[in-house]
Parts: structure tokens; sequence; C-alpha cells
């Protein structure tokens, strides 16, 4: 028993011993040398080392090779100083010039001033006064530094290099000259095998066809790619694309955008916004998900179109906006909705469209289900409907100039001096006319009929309740209400005291008031599905500090 612990004693003791021993620092050699002399007057304590014809000085010291013309090696201070010609070399891969290096064999620490130039594989680094830290395996320099690579030019006027992980950190004024883009940064990470960058700060990338900014990024600068986060926005084919989050490919034309995402297209006055989008340089389009909503300007006055889905493609002459399910639509003077809509602005032309119905809502689906399926439009007061809307617009000006609806028209305004009188009518075509961007006239064909309440001019009081059918019919409006109704054709109908006409006589099959759809403000536009917070993070970008804590 007592022989066993004997031997766990010397095996502790050994381990002891070993470990304090690697702790203690090595000796610099001296490899080779000319000559030398001592000074003990203006050097106390240093061995002067100098060359000669044949031999330079050599030093080295735990792998590292310092040739110099001359050294003060002060070997009981395990130090030295060595000027002109300065070769550092560690191991295979690590060279370094300089003037003068301050080499200290306690710490393993460098320093070296004056036409520094540091080569690693392919990488060099020029600077006035660099920090060498063995131990840690890391240089570092306060005075402006140059890095060069076989394409780019990386400056910044304080830097570290990480040689373990061949990686630099470049801060105040980082800058990258590449032949094919310049990158700007208040901090940038540099790792040398992946030809990789992390921006930290206001950082700006400005390519051939493209300048991206932001305050955190990374950056592929051999792919030209890379995700850009906090206040990101790339400018890119005459568009402006922002968002939370940014992905961008030079080389395959496109761009994505998540969480608080905008499009501005300064050529065609729009700016489409949404959740997440998707940028076609190629294909000149763009795609818009989640709480989307596109803005054209028109006259001092802004449109909103809201879907689920918006898609914008072709040049500007050429624009067409398509948006998919549960179109919403808000002007000052206009409200509408439908399921889906196609704008050509290089026509004029917005078709609101209405869902196919399936086999089984064709056979289930009532008149009433119909309208209320059918995309629809408020001019003002009043309500129109039908299975299409065709809206044209004047190319020069943009203002409203003529509408089209086919098929089941149904037109309803609230009747404002009765409690729950509505006027009405139907039909199966029908024609309007806009004069300086607001409704002016319509006329409605094809088998017409029209409910309309007649008031006396003098007093306001109810004459009766008017219902009639004929094959025509015109009606004339003033700021978005009915002003007077003209029958085009012999007119076929009878005018009812309200007491003898019952209720539900005076709406006409199909009726379906949908004010509660009419959006009045932006917000009116989205819905709970629409809420910011339940979109997750579609692109995400971890930093690598931030990996490492995760692990």
């Amino acid at each position: 028993m007592v022989l066993r612990w004997y031997v766990i004693l010397i095996i502790i003791y050994s381990l002891s011993v070993t470990a304090q021993n690697s702790q203690i620092p090595k000796i610099i050699e001296i490899r080779q040398a000319g000559g030398s002399t001592q000074d003990q007057e203006k050097f106390p304590g240093a061995n002067i080392l100098f060359k000669t014809l044949n031999k330079r000085v050599k030093l080295f010291h735990e792998g590292a090779l310092i040739e110099s013309d001359k050294a003060y090696f002060y070997s009981k201070d395990n130090y030295f100083r060595a000027m002109g010609d300065v070769i550092y070399t560690q191991g295979d891969s690590l060279q370094m010039t300089c003037n003068t290096i301050e080499y200290d064999g306690k710490t393993k620490t460098a320093i070296a001033t004056g036409n520094v130039d540091l080569k690693k594989s392919d990488m060099t680094l020029k600077t006035e006064k660099l920090n060498l830290d063995r131990v840690n395996d890391k240089a570092f320099y306060n005075t402006k530094g140059v890095v060069l690579d076989s394409a780019s030019t990386l400056t910044s006027q304080r830097g570290t290099y990480f040689m373990a992980e061949n990686k630099y950190r470049f801060t105040s004024d980082v800058t990258i000259l590449n032949p094919k883009y310049i990158v700007n940064s208040e901090q940038l990470d540099y790792f040398t095998k992946l030809n990789q960058a992390y921006l930290y700060g206001n950082s700006k990338i400005k390519g051939e066809t493209y300048t991206i900014f932001c305050e955190r990024g990374f950056y592929d600068m051999q792919r030209e790619k890379g995700v850009f986060k906090e206040n990101a926005t790339l400018y890119y084919d005459d568009k402006i694309i922002k968002g939370d989050s940014l992905y961008f490919e030079s080389e395959s034309d496109y761009a994505s955008a998540s969480k608080n995402v905008s499009i501005i297209d300064s050529l065609n006055n729009s700016i489409i916004t949404g959740h997440y989008g998707e940028i076609f340089k190629a294909k000149d389009s763009a795609i818009i998900t989640r709480r989307a909503m596109a803005i054209n300007i028109v006259d001092q006055d802004s449109l909103f179109i809201h879907s689920d889905t918006l898609v914008a493609t072709g040049p500007k002459d050429k624009r067409i906006l398509r948006g998919y399910y549960d179109v919403r639509i808000l002007k000052s003077d206009i409200r509408g909705r439908s399921d889906s809509l196609y704008l050509d602005q290089s026509i004029g032309l917005t078709k609101l469209l209405s869902r196919p119905l399936t086999n089984q809502q064709e056979q289930i689906f009532t008149e009433a289900d119909r309208n209320g399926a059918n995309p629809v439009l408020w001019f003002g007061e009043s309500q129109m409907s039908g299975d299409k809307i065709f809206l044209l617009s004047d190319l020069v000006t943009r203002k409203l100039d003529s509408l089209k609806i086919t098929g089941n028209i149904f037109i309803i305004e609230k009747d404002t001096l009765s409690e729950d009188g509505y006027q009405q009518i139907k039909g199966g075509i029908l024609n309007g006319a806009f004069k300086e961007g607001r409704l002016d006239n319509i006329v409605i064909t094809k088998n017409t009929e029209m409910v309309y309440y007649l008031y006396n001019d003098e007093d306001l009081q109810l004459i009766g309740i008017d219902k009639t059918t004929c094959s025509a019919l015109q009606m004339n409006f003033t700021d978005g209400q009915i002003e007077n109704i003209t029958f085009l054709v012999s007119p076929n109908g009878e005018v009812y005291p309200e007491e003898e006409l019952p209720p539900n006589d005076r709406t006409l099959k199909g009726f379906i008031w949908r004010i509660s759809e009419r959006p009045e403000t932006i917000e009116d536009l989205f819905d709970e599905k629409d809420r910011e917070d339940q979109f997750p993070e579609i692109i995400s970008l971890k930093f690598p500090e931030e990996e490492s804590k995760n692990k």
C-alpha cells in the first residue's frame, strides 16, 4: 500500500516538473553571425552581432528564424533588437521583412517597424509597425495597413491578423478595392482562405450594377453574394430594395428581402411593400408575399393595392402588376375588393377578377352568393360589382378615363333619407366615363332593373319607390353619388307608395350590401392573417461570434 502511494507521488511530481519545464521559455539561439563585439558603456549587457561579406546575423527561437545585418542580443533578458534588411521566417508559410524588429523570447512577442511586409500563402500585409504575438498566434497594427491578395486590396487604420484562423479583423476606415466592386466599412472580418467577409457598422458595397448599404452583413467576395441586415438597402436596376434582411447574388441577378420589405421604383413612381420579396433582374420582375401592398402615386394621390401576393414584371414602359388572393384597393375616391388583379401600365388597363367557382359552388351558390364573391368597387357612396371589372387610365395623365363591368352587374347606393332603403340597378353590361379622374356617367344595358327612391325636390318628402325594367339607362354622378337617371329605351315600371311595397320587394334579386368590406384606411387593407409577428424570419445570418456562443 505504501509502495503504491509512493509510485503515485512520483508520477504526479514528474508530470508537474514536465509541465513547468514546458512553460519555461527557451533561450534564443545564435545560429550565425559574421562577428560580434560589445559596448558596455552604450549597450550594457548586449552582445552586438554583425554581418560580414558572406555571413548575415541569424537568430532562432522556437521555430522562428530572424535574419538581419546587425543585432543587439541580450542573452540574460532573452531579448534582441535586429536591424537592416530584416527577414522573419516562421514555418513554411509565413515570412516578414522590415527595417527593424524587437523580439522578446520570454513572451514570444515581436515589434516590427519600417516597411513591414508580411506574407502568408497568397496574402501580403504592408504597414509601418506590426506587433507579433506568437503565443496567441496573431499580429496587429495601429498604423495604416494594406493587405493584398490575388484580386483585391484591403486598407484600414487598424487591423489584427489571426494566423491560425486565417482571419483579418480590420477596423476604422476599412476599404476593399476590387476590379468588380468597392467595399467600405467601419469594421470587417476577412477570412482569407474562404475569401469571405463579415461587415460591422455602417458599410457600403458598390459593384458594377448594384450598391448595398447595411450595418451588419456577410459578403462572399469571390462569388459577389451575401446576406445583409440592419438598415439593409440595395440599389439595383433603377430600384431601391429595403428590408430587415437582404440576400443578393450578382452572378444570377437575384435578390431577396424579408421583413419590412419595400421595393421603390422611381421610374414608375411606385412602391411595393411586404414581408418577403424576390427580385429577378434578368426577367425584370419582382414578387412580394405576406402583407404585400403596392403604392402607385397618381397626380399626387396614392393608390394602395393589397393582396396575399403581388407580382411585378416587365420594363418601365411595359410594366405589369398582378395581385393574387383577396385584393383590396384604397384611393381617395375609390375603394375596391376582388380575388385577383391585373394591371398593365403600357395600356393603362386594370382588371379586377373573381375566383372561378368550383363545381360544388356552381350548384349551391345563390345569386347573392355570387355577387358577394364578385369584384366590387365603391365610388364615393356607390357600390358597383360584377363578374369582371375593367378600368382604363389615360396614358399621359395616368388618371382614370373609362370603366367597364361585365356580367351580373349590381349597383347599390344607400338611400340617405330613409332608414333601410337602397337605390339599386342591375344589368348585363356597364360602360362608364370619368372626368378629371372622377366618375362622371355610366350606361347600363341588357336586362336592366332598377329600384329607386323618389323624393319631392321642395321638401324631400318620399313620393314613392320606383321599380322599373328597361333595355338601357344612363346615370350621372356628382362626387361619387347618383345625380340623375335617364332611361334610354322605353321603360316598363311603376312607382309604389312606400306602404304598398313590402320590404322584401324593395331589393332586387341577388342584393348584397358589402359596406363592411370597404376599406377606409390603410390598416383596413390588412386583417388578422397579415400581422407581422406571425411571419418567421426567412433570411437568417449568424456571425462567427454568435455561433461560438451556441457551441
